[in-house]
Formats: C-alpha cells, sequence, structure tokens
C-alpha cells in the first residue's frame, strides 16, 4: 500500500463533494486497507481487489453511508459484512454506533476479527448467519449479498420497531429491494453515491414516518 492512501482517499471524498477525514481517521482507514490487500492477496474477501477500486468504490460509498445513516442509531448491524464493508467504516466514522458484523463464512469472519484487533475499534463479529441473531438492531445495514431479495426478507425482521433499514444498492434494483423489505418500511428518498454507475443508499424507516 502506498504511503498516501489516507491523502488519496480525501481527494477522492473532496472530488465527491465530501468532508475529508482528520489525520487520525485517514491513518486508521490507511491500516483497514493495508490489511485488506494483504489478505485479500490470499483469501477472496472482495472482488475489487485493487488499492484504487477499494478506495474510490468501497471507502468512500462505505463514508458516505455512515455519514448518511440517521442520528440517533445506537446499535447496528452489518448483515453479511464480508471484508467488513460497510460496518467497519461505519464503526471508524461514527463511534458513538455499537456495530455488530456478521458473517457466516470462517475465513472471512477471522479477517474480521484481525482486522478489529489492528483497528482497536470496539466491535462484534457474529461468526454465523445473521438470521440466527435473537436481538433486534436500531439500524440494519447491507450492501449486495448472494440472493439478496431473501436475504433483504431476513434483515428486515431484525431492525426494531421505530428503526431502520439501509439498502446499498442501485435505481435499477431499487424497486424490488424495498419490496423485498415488506410494507412496514417507509422510504425516504435515496441517496446517490459519488462516481455514478447508478449506485444508491436508501433507506427505510420501520415506524412509518419517512422523510
Amino acid at each position: 500500500m502506498s504511503n498516501g492512501a489516507s491523502a488519496r482517499l480525501n481527494v477522492l471524498l473532496e472530488d465527491a463533494g465530501l468532508t475529508p477525514l482528520s489525520d487520525k481517521l485517514g491513518g486508521r482507514f490507511e491500516d483497514y486497507l493495508a490489511l485488506l490487500l494483504r489478505w485479500n492477496a490470499r483469501v477472496n474477501l472482495t472482488a475489487i481487489r485493487d488499492e484504487e477500486g477499494i478506495l474510490s468504490r468501497h471507502f468512500v460509498e462505505s463514508i458516505a453511508c455512515a455519514r448518511t445513516l440517521p442520528v440517533g442509531i445506537g446499535t447496528l448491524l452489518d448483515f453479511g459484512s464480508g471484508a467488513g464493508l460497510p460496518g467497519i467504516p461505519i464503526a471508524l466514522c461514527r463511534p458513538e454506533i455499537a456495530v455488530t458484523l456478521a458473517e457466516s463464512q470462517g475465513k472471512k469472519a477471522a479477517f474480521l476479527q484481525e482486522a478489529i484487533r489492528t483497528l482497536g475499534i470496539s466491535v462484534k463479529v457474529h461468526a454465523q448467519r445473521a438470521e440466527l441473531l435473537s436481538e433486534s438492531f436500531d439500524c440494519v445495514v447491507m450492501r449486495a449479498v448472494d440472493r439478496m431479495e431473501l436475504a433483504i426478507h431476513s434483515a428486515a425482521r431484525l431492525v426494531r420497531t421505530d428503526g431502520w433499514l439501509a439498502l446499498m444498492t442501485t435505481i435499477s434494483e431499487l424497486g424490488a429491494v424495498r419490496a423485498a423489505a415488506g410494507g412496514k418500511f417507509s422510504w425516504v428518498e435515496p441517496v446517490q453515491f459519488p462516481g455514478g454507475m447508478e449506485r444508491v443508499l436508501s433507506i427505510g424507516s420501520l415506524h412509518g414516518v419517512g422523510g
């Protein structure tokens, strides 16, 4: 990893109209990137494997997601966390939120444990299928996962009353993923992620009071 990764990330954030990270926070994202690149060489954590792609797609989108989530969230579940995206960036950017990363694949769950240890963040890893969780959360967030619409149905059941479901998806999939969540959610206007490609963050409130 280049020493200028955090500076490059800040350039990408500024280009997207987002506030850059502090030096301290940028350094933690740099540490996360280094670990991600090292593990990705031997464990398939993400399809995007190059530094620039991870910065511009995974990190910028996850930081944008973290900053867009409503205030007042105390607990958050990253459903099908994979490489910790967006859960770890949310934990870094929103330390007031207690984050749980649900990841059933053993090698990915091991990476998450190592990332938490390396970054020194207080985050839980649920190393089983998220559907097995008995607790509910103020917010459940998910990116593209296998069998997305079925997973969304399961994720929606883990949202606490008055809580939020946050889906990182595309404009073309928006109708289908919202329908999969069921009719109890009221959806705010989707927020477009930087860089186009139709990628958006769609947030639904379970209490039925949209924005």
